[in-house]
């Protein structure tokens, strides 16, 4: 059920841009994240930072896409949303000397604090290449390949997720080591 709602917003997304056109799928995506997030909320109880910012920079920069009538805006979003993540990760890790991530998801996750320091490095670097390779596509494709992206793109982040977790796999404490 998790995989099916977090992916459905992009599903329509496509959808609606290959039956009628970038505005209307804008228009789309705004609902699904809405809706996506609603339910999200209802089932517990809370929103993440993380979804948050997705929900209002969605809506943000999809607002001004139908506003002004301009797809750059909403082409340009995910560019936005990755880049401030890397920037607050690192700021969070260099200046604030703070890992995020850790405080996120030490509760469920129990590994040695280098193995947090590599996977924040890690995920500063995946958003800086998810920021660079959107903007590309969105500066030199057409909208159209853009939106083919989007929904193909998502290799990137399963990827990244399968290898993430290859990696800390033999780093987890179990619960008879922590005993």
């Amino acid at each position: 059920m998790k995989l099916v709602l977090d992916f459905f917003p992009i599903l329509l997304f496509f959808g609606a841009y290959k039956l009628a056109d970038i505005y209307t799928a804008t228009a789309v995506l705004m609902g699904a994240t809405v809706l996506q997030m609603l339910i999200t909320y209802f089932r517990e109880g809370k929103l993440q930072t993380m979804q948050k910012a997705t929900l209002v920079l969605i809506l943000l920069f999809g607002t001004l896409t139908l506003v002004l009538h301009d797809d750059r805006f909403i082409k340009w979003k995910p560019t936005v949303l990755y880049s401030a993540m890397a920037v607050a990760l690192a700021i969070a890790y260099w200046v604030a000397k703070k890992n995020f991530l850790q405080m996120m998801l030490g509760q469920q996750l129990q590994l040695p604090d280098r193995i947090w320091t590599h996977l924040n490095i890690a995920w500063i670097c995946y958003c800086l290449f998810m920021a660079a390779i959107n903007g590309y596509v969105a500066a030199y494709f057409t909208t159209e390949a853009w939106v083919n992206f989007k929904l193909w793109g998502y290799v990137f982040p399963i990827a990244f997720l399968v290898v993430q977790g290859l990696y800390i796999s033999p780093h987890l404490k179990s619960d008879e080591q922590s005993s």
